[in-house]
């Protein structure tokens, strides 16, 4: 099974939130996940995200595949921690 960490949309229409979730790659984009790490909702300014670095560093470990929006929630909360 590859996992895969990406988002899960969630909300209406027109007010869209998302979970950050490990999730089995073959599954479809709002399909049923395995842990929910994180979330990002894009309706807020600033900071618009939240995410357990200490589960996603546990899913990057048995090789986890994050897509390019996760990668970089988790590089910018590295930096933000480092801090």
């Amino acid at each position: 099974m590859s996992v895969s960490l990406r988002l899960n949309r969630k909300g209406t229409k027109d007010r869209p939130y998302y979970k950050i979730v490990a999730v089995d790659s073959r599954k479809r984009r709002d399909g049923r996940y395995i842990e929910q790490i994180g979330t990002y909702n894009p309706m807020l300014e600033g900071t618009n995200y939240e995410i357990d670095l200490e589960k996603a560093d546990k899913w990057l470990s048995v090789g986890a595949n994050p897509s390019e929006t996760v990668n970089s929630f988790i590089r910018k909360a590295r930096t933000a921690a480092a801090k």
